[in-house]
């Protein structure tokens, strides 16, 4: 029984999928006949669609009213009946849609007689000739949807308009336009299109100047109501060489302790911090010429840049941003590399600086006394301690003037146009910072006041970019005039273009906070310069510092802006240039990206990607490709960032080598020390493969086997001979004599032989063939060199060079001829 239902149930279903086959096919078969009827309605100018049927019915609607009229026009007056009828052409061509959309003037054709004799329509015609003007239009909009090639003037019929008795010469329209327009060209689209594109680019170059004018206007009234009366504070750079005291410095004046959190006690960002006006005032109340009543300027921003060599990147940014700098100099050193290149920047930018003498507390015998001016404690220190900074003071101006500087003391220079000021401080003790601080905020709010007077105009700079978790990507912005709202629309430069984003949230660290050391931000609604801001937006991962920022006020300039910024996106990406193979790069922010970045360049050392934030597997992944092309840079530098541990793992399965470190020399030496371990290793792998070009003769008198193996002594005149070199003849056809199994000089085994030394030498048989002897074969007459290949001289080039002089390489070209390689 249960096989017999089976059997209906597959008959049932069998039957089913009949039915379904037929159903579909006699489907397919009545698509594919209504395809077919209209291609030929098509291709015969008659296919409508269902827009356009509706539109002639429309059309034809009217024109039955018209003839109607048209007919009680002729029997109230015969005459105009007999009189002959002429056709009216009335232009189809669309009007173009624009912002100022202008009445379109039917195009005139010479052929037509109408040119000659214009129709003119009574009162009562007026009405059913708008009605075809009307629907002439409507009816081609309808056919302009329309797939196939047909125009809508090919599918009217003609109508006839009579004119009134009175007119001289009577015009006919006829019932439909069909007739009248098959001799009437189609439109010219592509002269519409020419048009729309003209009238498109017309538009932008108006948009863009008016934009230009705009902005033009709002700088010039920006700059018409600046005053000295209202200043900003002063952004202030501190520059100098590594492990001067520049960070300690800004440490003592915000009573904090940032570089004891930073790796290695090393500023490997730049960051920024705000000084109000109440703790400059409370700083500086011992110094001398200071008058805490006077100061017009709120308060400082200060920024600290990196020290090391590899960060001239940030100390380049940095010297742009400020208004003012103070150059840290070590009184024990003196003028070291970073400090000089710091002085150039400065020098370049016509920056001006003063110069803190640091590091008086290390002068022997010195005893500290931060709450006194530190002039008149220089006088109280002992005659020994004085004579020592004498002497270390003229040093230093020595060094200067070698760098065409002249400097002097800040209590003794009278002429600040022509000397340098410099004032001596204790970054570690506190000595003198008052003095400093005193000395810049009377200099920028009397010589440097119309540079410092608030400008509504905005100007900020991107001055780093970094991920924060919790955060996600922000960006550290130094404002220094205008003001920012959250809610504005800022353009950024990004490495793959311009970045339109909306402010999220203004953060603001507490003032005598550090901007990139993690603390409790103040969020604030709007923010006016001079500051240091850290602003949340989307979008910003691939933003580009040391460029500026704009904000657009309306829509309009959005564009023009972007355009401003993507000018300036050839300069950022001198230095972001990969390559198709190198090494895999991760950094916390873009700053000490492009710090890792010079150091690679520097070191001629490919980048394959780089990417900023924590590595993840996908990090892995894209530098584990490199495992195909060059096992050398199968390797991820990690700066200041931290390692996933699934992405630690998957490196480990896939060979790559990850180098994570927080101070980027600890990086650097890390990876020189991996790539000398892979080159000593593939130098032990081809080393038997590696045959250095050599030249000798055979010592006669000093022959001590002449059959296998050959023991001799040699007189090495080219290259070098070292052991497992193959040894040939070439004056007899390249005779392969074996290989050389060991060197002695003076009885002492040795692995290597130079030119101008004898040595005695053993030539095993490796030939495969019968052993060769001296005397019958080869004499003392017959210079013998080493048997080199074309993969032997490719191995020296490849893993080798640096073991072969100059001398050597020459002997190979002489061998390559010789040997006929």
């Amino acid at each position: 029984r249960l096989k017999e239902e089976e059997e209906r149930y597959e008959a049932a279903m069998k039957a089913q999928e009949e039915e379904d086959r037929i159903r579909r096919e006699q489907k397919e078969a009545e698509k594919k006949r209504k395809a077919e009827k209209v291609e030929e309605l098509k291709k015969a100018g008659k296919y409508l669609t269902p827009a356009q049927r509706a539109k002639l019915q429309q059309t034809q609607a009217k024109l039955a009213a018209a003839n109607i009229v048209f007919a009680r026009d002729e029997e109230a007056d015969p005459a105009a009946a007999d009189k002959p009828k002429k056709r009216i052409l009335y232009d189809t061509k669309k009007k173009q849609k624009g912002p100022q959309q202008k009445d379109v003037v039917p195009e005139k054709k010479s052929e037509s007689p109408i040119d000659s004799e214009p129709a003119t329509l009574s009162p009562v015609d007026e009405k059913p000739a708008a009605a075809v003007a009307e629907a002439a239009p409507a009816a081609e909009e309808a056919a302009a949807w329309d797939e196939g090639p047909v125009d809508d003037w090919e599918m009217a019929d003609e109508i006839t308009v009579p004119a009134p008795a009175s007119s001289a010469a009577p015009a006919a329209v006829s019932p439909t336009p069909a007739a009248a327009a098959a001799k009437t060209p189609p439109p010219a689209k592509q002269s519409s299109a020419d048009n729309k594109e003209k009238y498109d680019a017309a538009s932008k170059e108006q948009v863009v100047e008016r934009v230009k004018l705009r902005l033009k206007k709002r700088r010039e009234a920006a700059q018409a109501k600046r005053s000295t009366n209202d200043l900003r504070a002063p952004v202030i750079c501190v520059l100098g060489h590594v492990d001067t005291g520049k960070t300690k410095m800004l440490d003592t004046i915000r009573r904090t302790n940032v570089q004891d959190g930073e790796a290695g006690g090393i500023t490997q960002q730049i960051g920024a911090t705000q000084v109000p006006g109440d703790v400059i005032k409370e700083r500086c109340k011992m110094v001398r010429d200071f008058d805490p009543e006077k100061m017009k300027i709120p308060g400082f921003v200060i920024i600290d840049t990196p020290g090391h060599e590899s960060f001239s990147n940030l100390r380049n940014r940095g010297s742009a941003l400020c208004d003012f700098a103070i150059l840290v100099v070590d009184i024990m050193h003196g003028l070291e590399p970073q400090t000089i290149e710091s002085l150039k920047l400065l020098r370049k930018r016509a920056t001006p600086f003063v110069v803190a003498l640091n590091k008086i507390d290390r002068l022997y015998g010195y005893e500290s006394n931060p709450r006194k001016d530190v002039y008149a404690h220089l006088k109280s220190q002992s005659e020994s301690t004085q004579n020592e900074f004498k002497r270390q003071y003229n040093l230093i101006v020595g060094q200067f003037a070698e760098q065409g500087i002249n400097v002097i003391l800040s209590n003794k220079n009278r002429n600040e146009e022509d000397y340098i000021s410099m004032v001596p401080t204790s970054a570690f003790m506190g000595d003198g910072i008052g003095n400093i601080m005193a000395y810049i905020a009377n200099s920028t709010q009397t010589r440097f006041a119309d540079k410092l007077a608030f400008c509504e105009e905005l100007d900020a700079t991107v001055m780093e970019v970094k991920m924060i978790a919790g955060l996600g990507t922000t960006i550290d912005v130094i404002l220094v005039n205008g003001t920012l709202n959250v809610g504005d629309f800022i353009i950024l430069t990004g490495a793959d273009g311009a970045i339109t984003t909306q402010i999220r949230e203004l953060l603001m660290p507490q003032p005598l906070k550090e901007m990139r050391v993690k603390n409790e931000y103040g969020r604030f609604k709007q923010i006016k310069g001079a500051q240091g801001v850290k602003i949340l937006a989307k979008g910003l991962e691939k933003a580009l510092a040391g460029l500026p920022m704009y904000v657009a006020h309306n829509e309009d300039e959005v564009n023009f802006l972007r355009e401003e910024a993507e000018a300036q996106l050839s300069k950022a990406l001198t230095l972001i240039n990969c390559k198709a193979e190198g090494v895999y790069v991760q950094a916390s922010t873009l700053g000490s990206l492009e710090a890792l970045l010079a150091f690679l360049k520097s070191q001629k050392i490919p980048y394959s990607n780089v990417n900023i934030g924590p590595v993840h597997k996908r990090d892995v992944q894209k530098a584990a490709v490199m495992m195909e092309h060059n096992a050398e840079y199968t390797c991820i530098l990690a700066f200041d960032v931290r390692v996933e541990k699934d992405a630690q793992q998957f490196a480990d399965h896939e060979g790559v080598k990850i180098f994570r470190a927080d101070i980027i020399y600890h990086l650097e030496n890390n990876f020189l020390k991996y790539r000398e371990e892979l080159r000593l290793k593939a130098r032990k792998e081809h080393e038997h493969l590696a045959i250095f070009p050599c030249k000798m003769r055979v010592l006669p008198q000093h022959v001590f086997n002449a059959r296998n193996p050959i023991v001799c002594g040699v007189a090495i005149e080219a290259g070098q001979l070292k052991k497992g070199t193959p040894i040939c003849v070439p004056s007899k056809e390249g005779l392969l004599l074996g290989a050389v199994s060991s060197i002695e000089r003076n009885n002492e085994a040795v692995e290597l032989a130079k030119a101008g030394e004898e040595v005695c030498i053993k030539i095993e048989n490796t030939t495969g063939e019968a052993p060769k002897v001296y005397g019958r074969h080869f004499t003392h007459e017959d210079p013998l060199v080493s048997k080199i290949t074309r993969e032997s001289i490719d191995v020296c080039k490849d893993h080798f060079r640096d073991d072969l002089t100059t001398a050597d390489w020459k002997l190979v070209l002489q061998l390559k001829k010789l040997l006929d390689i």
